[in-house]
């Protein structure tokens, strides 16, 4: 399966050891992950200015995801969906990356459901999609 996993969820399995470091582990073996540019930089952007990561720890981070995950340029939606411009770049991004998930701790795009065809699920969620 090809998915998204939100900025937040990459930044929780880079800085703690729980769901979403579990998540990402798995997937990066199981799964096709799909990034973008705009996810590559908010995530580089909010581990330096919000977790203390220095700008060479979080190129290191970005370089790890880049070598091991596709990249996609993702679009603009037609027309928005999300109150926030940042999650449509991410529903953009699994739009535009064919993906069939999006794993997300976002709650306004949880309360999405779908998009698309795009499920959309909590990162403990994204286990009930393998049963």
């Amino acid at each position: 399966m090809k998915l998204v996993l939100d900025t937040n969820v990459l930044i929780a399995a880079f800085i703690t050891h729980g769901v979403c470091n579990e998540l990402l582990e798995y997937c990066a073996l199981n799964h096709g992950v799909i990034l973008s540019p705009f996810i590559i930089a908010e995530l580089k952007e909010k581990l330096v200015q919000k977790f203390g990561y220095s700008a060479r720890e979080a190129e290191d981070v970005t370089r790890l995801l880049r070598s091991r995950f596709a990249v996609v340029t993702a679009g603009k939606l037609e027309s928005p969906i999300c109150r926030d411009a940042d999650d449509d770049n991410i529903l953009a991004t699994a739009l535009a990356g064919h993906c069939e998930c999006v794993a997300t701790g976002d709650q306004d795009i949880l309360a999405l459901e779908g998009v698309g065809g795009l499920r959309i699920v909590t990162p403990s969620g994204f286990w009930e999609t393998e049963e």
